[in-house]
């Protein structure tokens, strides 16, 4: 059974792609480098991975995770700034981050850059684009960054074959549907502060996921690239980090932020979520 359907979705194209989860509860176009993809030297069992759980492996019983390894290519590496690939050439492959981040954005119809996602290691990139033959985005490295690369026409035929694996495929699917439109609704009716609030709690929920401090972390994307995706000036974004630090609500030293007071920031975007339901 295919796994490529038309995604039916209200959110407009510029936030299509790879948007993150944005509950309350929970970096111009650059020029491409020029890439070495890297393989690391050993091939590391998707079963020893500290990401599994977080990962295509779930929703693999352990006597059928052989076939998933054998249609992996594990560990290529791409430097900060080089391109995984680009809107609109021939979607060939969805990608799973093992470290580092990946940006994704696309070209809007004036030449403008927009960016749509950020993608944390344990997220698949690429599935934006399963209804089309081409990729609906563009794909970059914000830091040194190793992915697992799955063909897509391997990765469909394994799903014909393992319907758990098949059905993970649909719910990480609908999931970006709703992420699309959840990003949609929080940039068209919410102020600056709750737009910054919900984003670092989604950075929170996601860094908690992978057995990191929910209230300590780097950045992985540089404010320019929030602003970009969050439809505010850079300026912006910068005093809204100052007034939370003047609240007592973070601490910011450039990209390192710590979360002193997660509750305010749950209340910021509470208050847009009961505006989203009236």
């Amino acid at each position: 059974m295919t796994m490529r359907f038309q995604q039916n979705t209200l959110a407009p194209p510029a936030i299509r792609c790879g948007s993150p989860q944005l509950n309350p509860d929970g970096s111009s176009v650059m020029a491409q480098a020029i890439p070495l993809h890297q393989m690391s030297p050993l091939k590391a069992s998707c079963h020893q991975c500290s990401l599994s759980n977080l990962c295509l492996p779930l929703a693999v019983e352990e006597n059928d995770l052989e076939r998933l390894e054998d249609i992996v290519q594990q560990g290529k590496i791409y430097n900060r700034g080089e391109h995984i690939f680009d809107q609109s050439t021939p979607f060939k492959s969805c990608f799973a981050v093992k470290s580092g981040s990946i940006k994704t954005s696309i070209i809007t119809e004036g030449g403008d850059e927009q960016v749509t996602g950020f993608f944390m290691p344990g997220e698949l990139v690429g599935l934006d684009s399963m209804s089309g033959e081409t990729y609906a985005c563009t794909a970059k490295a914000l830091e040194r960054t190793s992915l697992c690369e799955f063909p897509v026409d391997k990765l469909e035929e394994l799903t014909g074959k393992l319907p758990e694996l098949q059905h993970h495929m649909y719910h990480l699917m609908s999931q970006e549907i709703q992420n699309s439109h959840q990003l949609a609704m929080l940039l068209s009716k919410n102020t600056a502060e709750e737009r910054i609030a919900a984003l670092l709690l989604s950075l929170s929920s996601r860094f908690r996921r992978r057995r990191m401090s929910a209230t300590n972390f780097s950045l992985p994307m540089p404010r320019n690239d929030i602003a970009n995706f969050l439809g505010l000036a850079v300026e912006t974004v910068s005093r809204v980090f100052t007034r939370f630090q003047n609240q007592g609500i973070i601490r910011a030293r450039g990209r390192e932020v710590e979360l002193l007071d997660v509750e305010a920031l749950q209340m910021v975007t509470r208050d847009f979520a009961k505006q989203g339901r009236q």
